[in-house]
């Protein structure tokens, strides 16, 4: 049977998650966490960005969250008025215990929002291309086109298996497990083209700031 059989994928999922949990826990104790990011004091502006206000998480949220630091803003592009908001939700371990990054691919449904479309999208930034997940949204009368990405000191990763698999690999390899999720949210009133313009030019000029603000 190949292994690319669903019934052998479904099969090595249980392996992978021991081997994974074996691995960090490994690493665990000579782990050597990075200071927390100055988040808060994240640049009001980058590129054609500008801060718009501030995007209150509640209180029941952020402790469901369990980041080490979060950041929820608003931005506007100028001239064109565009609206963006960021997410960015930092933890300094993942080790066993630990809290971990919730991937939107669960958040978004739990909170009432239907994917119409699920696919990855490629963007272009001064610090190099990123591959990042994309989806379109729908709840009730609202659209919405969400991208979002892990990111850790070394890449960005947009799935959650290879999310994973790293966070083992660089366990071992640099002793830390720290990683950011991000998220970028546009509404789609002039249509899911539109919003997946405004979302992705908007994260080809937050990645090289964030990089630069995130522990290296």
């Amino acid at each position: 049977m190949s292994i690319t059989n669903p019934k052998w994928r479904a099969a090595l999922v249980p392996l992978f998650l021991a081997a994974q949990i074996l691995v960090v826990r490994a690493a665990a104790g000579g782990e050597h966490p990075p200071p927390a990011p100055a988040l808060a004091r994240f640049p009001a502006a980058f590129g054609p960005w500008r801060l718009f206000g501030r995007d209150p998480i509640d209180a029941a949220v952020a402790r469901e969250l369990g980041a080490d630091r979060l950041v929820s803003r608003i931005y506007v592009e100028t001239p064109t008025g565009s609206v963006a908001s960021l997410l960015v939700a930092w933890f300094q371990t993942q080790r066993e215990g630990a809290r971990q990054p919730h991937s939107p691919k669960v958040c978004l449904p739990g909170a009432g929002w239907t994917p119409r479309v699920v696919d990855e999208v490629t963007v272009d930034t001064r610090a190099g291309a990123i591959r990042v997940n994309r989806y379109v949204v729908d709840k009730g009368t609202q659209h919405a086109v969400v991208l979002y990405w892990y990111q850790t000191p070394r890449r960005v990763i947009a799935g959650e298996w290879a999310a994973k698999f790293w966070l083992a690999a660089d366990a071992l390899r640099d002793k830390r497990t720290d990683t950011a999720l991000v998220r970028v949210t546009t509404w789609a009133s002039g249509g899911d083209q539109a919003a997946t313009a405004v979302a992705t030019g908007f994260a080809r000029d937050l990645y090289p700031a964030l990089r630069e603000y995130l522990p290296r």
